[in-house]
C-alpha cells in the first residue's frame, strides 16, 4: 500500500484516523543512528510502527524494529511525542491519519541487520550521512531531538 505524508500543505485531505504509533531512535557503538528505507514511500526512516491491541506501548516498538530490521532492542527513553494535526498521512486505501507517534531511544541487546518488506534497506548512518539521505522532515526533527536534548520534545 502507498501513502503520501502531508505537512501544512493547503492540498492535504483531511485526516480521518488517529492510530498510536511509535518510532525508535537505535545506536551503534559508533554513534550511527539505525534508518531503513521504507517501502510505501521509499524514503528513509526511523523503524516503527504502530501499536497491537494486547501488547504494551514498549512492546509493540520492539516488535517493530525487529520487525524491520532484525535488531532487537530496549527501550531507554522518550524521545519525544509527536502529534501535529498538520501532518497526515494518505494510504491508498483512502484512511489520512494524523500523525501521533512517541518516540523512544533504544538500546541494542541483540539480532542481525536485514530489511523486511517493509524496509528496501536498512543501515546505520552519521550525521552527515543522514543529511544526505531523502526522508519527510518529521524524521529529520526526531533525530535532531534525540541528539539535542534528554529531556522529551511534547507537542
Amino acid at each position: 500500500m502507498g501513502r503520501v505524508d502531508y505537512y501544512d500543505d493547503p492540498s492535504t485531505p483531511p485526516a480521518n484516523s488517529l492510530v498510536v504509533g511509535g518510532s525508535a531512535i537505535v545506536t551503534d557503538e559508533q554513534g550511527r543512528i539505525l534508518l531503513l528505507r521504507r517501502s510505501d514511500n521509499l524514503l528513509w526512516a526511523l523503524p516503527g510502527g504502530m501499536m497491537d491491541i494486547g501488547e504494551t506501548f514498549g512492546q509493540s516498538v520492539v516488535r517493530e524494529v525487529q520487525e524491520e530490521t532484525g535488531i532487537r532492542v530496549t527501550p531507554e527513553r522518550i524521545v519525544g511525542i509527536y502529534s501535529d494535526p498538520k501532518h497526515v498521512f494518505a494510504y491508498d486505501d483512502g484512511e489520512v491519519r494524523q500523525e501521533f507517534n512517541i518516540c523512544l531511544a533504544c538500546r541494542i541487546v541483540g539480532g542481525d541487520l536485514r530489511g523486511s518488506e517493509e524496509s528496501l534497506e536498512v543501515g546505520f548512518f552519521s550525521a552527515v550521512e543522514i543529511d544526505r539521505l531523502d526522508m519527510h522532515r518529521s524524521i529529520r526533527r526526531r533525530i535532531r531531538d534525540s541528539l539535542e536534548s534528554r529531556e522529551p520534545v511534547i507537542e
